[in-house]
């Protein structure tokens, strides 16, 4: 028996390879398949089955591609309803291949319809080896079960006992390969390994040791991070069968009068994913502004219209083609041109652009300590700005701007600022979409600034890997 692991940066998600000697399962893919292909042919061995712990929620799922690839059939919770072709599996459900047996629990809690996939080895011995936990389980975490708001309470319940009751069961070497890692918003921290062993995780993961139901539930359903708005999108879109990538169709590379053209004729909106800097300098009116080294795909998903064609403003057209996949990845299937020659090609035709005044640390920490007046205005998660923020900022996390703008004041001199200058950006590119004129973004953000010794660290961004909840409990 062969395990291989792959993991998208971004999104922090951890797939696998489950492979014998002639053929092979996928766990959990991805959109963009070929990595399970090319791997496949290279250990010799078929793909013959796609294993789905659950609907995932923060991105599109590559089995419907998979299975059109290889033939391979598709397996899922029978609970979850999905509308195309699949084996629905439930409570006690066995899977052979080869010389090993996938013994499947349901374990709801992240998602109504989750299931976990025990993995035995009977060619060394009747113990579980490992267990692939999906969003159930966590280094370090347990999966989020406010997902789905309307039901939470009864999903936190049903977590605490497929915890306890089942997967915490299973012996203290079973190994735990779950489907993220640090980054993903499918929990609240977790750890940057990517398997643990059940033992390890009753013993040092925070959640678990709160053994009371009723506060395990609490901890679970208050104070949580904000759910993007494409969860429940993916959603559904996973259960009803992604569209297959081969059929969508390819981004145009437009020149700098079509791409106006097509601005003009409405009904699009246009994603601007060089550094914030190169935004800053110059950028098309009503741009959203998505530094393609920031978390690209999860805001993508968040803020995004779905109801319109994007068109990409990159560095080169290698870097919108890339950008194009994140958007795929997150259920974003409209990315239809790229403007060729960038912006210096949009500047040439005399085309009107708009800029945005950068400011650095040191020319905030004037501004704070002057006589101006103004509004700093801090976008980042609400956990961030508890652990460390600059006095009389006001905190509104960057997504949220796109409805509470209207809670600031048009004629104020704002000053946007987060953790590195990424999502302050894409705030400023939100207000000015709204007609806010004077703004400012901070470059380095609150990393700059606690740099230059005006304000503590943030811990949350000091040890972004490690779990922001264990030392409540040790």
């Amino acid at each position: 028996m062969l395990i291989k692991h792959y993991f998208m940066n971004k999104i922090a998600l951890s797939s696998y390879i489950l492979a014998g000697s002639e053929v092979c399962a996928v766990i959990d893919p991805q959109r963009d398949i070929e990595i399970y292909i090319d791997e496949a042919r290279e250990l010799g061995v078929e793909i013959t089955h796609i294993l789905q712990t659950h609907m995932h929620a923060d991105f599109v799922s590559g089995h419907m591609d998979l299975a059109e690839k290889t033939g391979a059939k598709i397996y899922v919770a029978k609970d979850a309803n999905c509308t195309f072709d699949h084996i629905g599996l439930s409570e006690g459900d066995t899977i052979e291949i080869e010389d090993f047996v996938i013994k499947v629990l349901e374990t709801p809690g992240h998602s109504p319809d989750h299931l976990c996939f025990v993995v035995v080895d009977t060619s060394r011995g009747k113990d579980p080896v490992c267990a692939f936990v999906g969003d159930t389980l966590f280094v370090g975490d347990v999966g989020r079960p406010d997902i789905f708001p309307d039901i939470a309470q009864e999903l936190a319940d049903k977590l605490y006992h497929s915890l306890f009751d089942k997967i915490l069961k299973l012996p203290d070497f079973c190994e735990v390969l779950p489907a993220h890692g640090a980054g993903s918003l499918c929990g609240r921290a977790m750890g940057a390994k990517w398997r643990s062993t059940i033992g390890y995780e009753k013993k040092y993961n925070a959640p678990l040791q709160i053994t009371d139901k009723d506060e395990f539930i609490r901890s679970l359903t208050e104070g949580m991070p904000s759910a993007p708005d494409h969860f429940h999108r993916c959603n559904d879109i996973n259960r009803e069968g992604p569209e297959l990538v081969s059929e969508l169709p390819r981004m145009k590379n437009l020149n700098a009068e079509s791409f106006k053209k097509m601005i003009d004729k409405g009904k699009v909106a246009v994603v601007d994913t060089r550094s914030y800097l190169a935004f800053g300098s110059q950028h098309i009116p009503g741009s959203w502004s998505l530094d393609i080294n920031g978390n690209l795909p999860t805001f993508a998903g968040w803020v995004l219209p779905v109801d319109k064609d994007l068109l990409v403003v990159a560095d080169n057209f290698e870097e919108a083609e890339k950008t194009n996949v994140w958007l795929r990845r997150v259920g974003q299937d409209r990315g239809v041109a790229y403007l060729d020659g960038g912006m210096s090609g949009w500047a040439v035709k005399g085309y009107k652009s708009d800029h945005i005044t950068q400011i650095s640390a040191e020319d905030l920490h004037d501004k704070i300590t002057g006589s101006s007046t103004f509004v700093l205005l801090d976008v980042r998660a609400t956990n961030e700005y508890d652990d460390s923020h600059i006095e009389g900022a006001i905190n509104i996390p960057v997504a949220d701007l796109r409805e509470k703008h209207k809670d600031l004041n048009k004629k104020d001199e704002i000053i946007v600022i987060c953790s590195s200058g990424n999502r302050s950006s894409l705030g400023v590119s939100i207000l000015r979409q709204h007609g806010f004129k004077n703004l400012y973004n901070v470059a380095g953000g609150m990393t700059g600034y606690s740099a230059a010794g005006y304000v503590k660290r943030c811990t949350v961004c000091q040890v972004p890997h490690g779990s922001r909840l264990y030392s409540k409990f040790e």
